[in-house]
C-alpha cells in the first residue's frame, strides 16, 4: 500500500485509526479459552468487528514470539485474517547489522519463505543508515522508525542535546536522507503533543505512526492540531483501550464501540481539517 492508497482509505473510512493487536492469554475473556488457540479467536473477532472503523493494525510481535512456536503460528493466522485493505504494521522494533537486518526483513515481509507480508515494520534507528536500509530494500514496504516514543525512559536518550539539535530531531533529518515520505514515517507518541509542531517541521509530507490515545492519556485532538497535513499523514494507534473494553462475552461489540468513537471524533477533526 502506497502512501496515496492509505489516504485513500482514510477517506473512504472517515478515520485513521490504527488497531494494536497485542493480546495477553490471561487477560482473554474466559469463554475464549475453550478454542485451541483462544489468542487466535480473540484477533479474529476483534478485527472482524471493527474492520471497517479502522485502516490499519499493528500487531506487537513480542506478544506472539513470548509463546514460542505457536505464537508465532498465531502471528501468521491473525495476518492472513486481516481484510487486505488494511495498513499492516508488524510491530517488531528491530534493527541489527546489516546481514541481520536483511533476514527480519525477510522474516517480516516475505509471504513465500515467513507466510507473512506486512505493509510495514517499526525499526529502532541506533545503529544507523547499514542497519535500516535492509527494509528500504523492499519494494512497496515501509519503515516506521523510532523517533520520539511516549514511555518515560524516552528522555533518557531522544531529548538530549547532540550539536545543537535534540537527538530525536538528528534521527529524523539524517534518516530523511535515506527514503523518501513515500517509503519511511516516524513513531511520535501522542504524550508528546507539544513537539507536534516541530516535527512537522522536520518531517512535513511523513507519516506518524502516534501511539498513547486511549490507556495512555494522549489527546487527540491536541495531536491532530499540529500533526495532521495534507495528506492526513497520521495514524493514530489505541491498542488496550480498544481491546480489552470488555472481559466478557460482549467483548467485540464493546470493542467495536470504543472504535467508534474515536472513528466519530476522527471524521469531526477530518472535516475541520477539509480533508474529507
Amino acid at each position: 500500500m502506497n502512501k496515496q492508497q492509505l489516504f485513500e482509505q482514510i477517506q473512504l473510512k472517515k478515520s485513521f485509526l490504527c488497531i494494536g493487536l497485542d493480546p495477553v492469554l490471561e487477560k482473554l475473556p474466559k469463554h475464549l479459552l475453550k478454542y485451541e488457540d483462544p489468542i487466535l479467536e480473540f484477533n479474529k473477532q476483534l478485527i472482524d468487528a471493527t474492520h471497517d472503523l479502522c485502516v490499519a493494525y499493528k500487531p506487537n510481535t513480542a506478544f506472539y514470539e513470548s509463546r514460542g512456536v505457536k505464537g508465532w503460528e498465531t502471528l501468521v493466522k491473525t495476518w492472513q485474517h486481516i481484510p487486505k485493505d488494511q495498513f499492516t504494521i508488524a510491530d517488531a522494533k528491530r534493527g541489527d547489522i546489516g546481514n541481520t537486518s536483511a533476514m527480519y526483513a525477510e522474516a517480516f515481509f516475505n509471504e513465500e519463505s515467513s507466510a507473512m507480508s506486512f505493509d510495514s515494520i517499526t525499526v529502532a534507528p541506533y545503529m544507523g543508515k547499514d542497519s535500516v536500509s535492509p527494509f528500504l530494500n523492499h519494494p512497496n514496504k515501509w519503515v516506521i522508525l523510532l523517533a520520539l516514543t511516549s514511555n518515560p525512559g524516552s528522555q533518557d536518550f531522544q531529548t538530549q542535546q547532540s550539536n545543537e539539535q535534540l537527538l530525536y530531531e538528528q534521527v529524523i533529518k539524517t534518516s530523511a536522507t535515506w527514503a523518501n515520505s513515500d517509503q519511511l514515517m516516524y513513531v511520535v507518541g501522542a504524550t508528546k503533543a507539544q513537539e507536534f509542531e516541530n516535527i512537522r517541521r522536520l518531517a512535513p509530507d511523513h507519516f506518524l505512526l502516534v501511539p498513547g490515545v486511549g490507556a495512555q492519556g494522549g489527546d487527540l485532538a491536541a495531536v491532530c492540531k499540529y500533526g495532521l497535513n495534507k495528506q492526513c499523514g497520521l495514524l493514530i494507534n489505541a491498542a488496550r483501550s480498544i481491546i480489552y473494553a470488555s472481559s466478557g462475552e460482549d467483548f467485540a461489540e464493546a470493542a467495536r464501540a470504543e472504535a467508534l468513537a474515536l472513528q466519530q471524533e476522527m471524521e469531526q477533526l477530518l472535516k475541520a481539517a477539509q480533508l474529507l
